[in-house]
């Protein structure tokens, strides 16, 4: 069964931090390069949703979250089965505290 891949607005807001952030340190072309990446791989859930491993700093919450990686991001994402979806919660720098990615969406 193929889920559709739905982006939440915290998720979005964050590629868009992304985006912005290479564009002004490294050109449009490198930060396209990169979110373009980031999406790309999250296609991959469509048909194969169970990939990403377990996160274990949010195993607290209701959802299971899950994780794919992408350069240094980790893609956090949940499968809602109800809605036939996976939902892309967050997309987070590996570069940063660990601890971080509890925050509050």
């Amino acid at each position: 069964m193929e889920l559709k891949i739905f982006w939440t607005d915290f998720s979005l807001k964050e590629l868009e931090k992304i985006y912005k952030y290479f564009r002004e340190r490294a050109g449009v072309r490198i930060a396209k390069k990169i979110v373009d990446g980031i999406y790309k791989e999250t296609l991959k859930l469509k048909k194969q949703s169970k990939i990403g491993q377990k996160e274990g700093l949010l195993k607290n919450r209701k959802e299971e979250f899950r994780y794919l990686v992408f350069k240094s991001y980790k893609i956090i994402y949940w499968i809602n089965y109800e809605k036939k979806q996976v939902e892309i919660n967050d997309i987070f720098d590996t570069r940063q505290n660990p601890i971080k990615i509890k925050r509050n969406k």
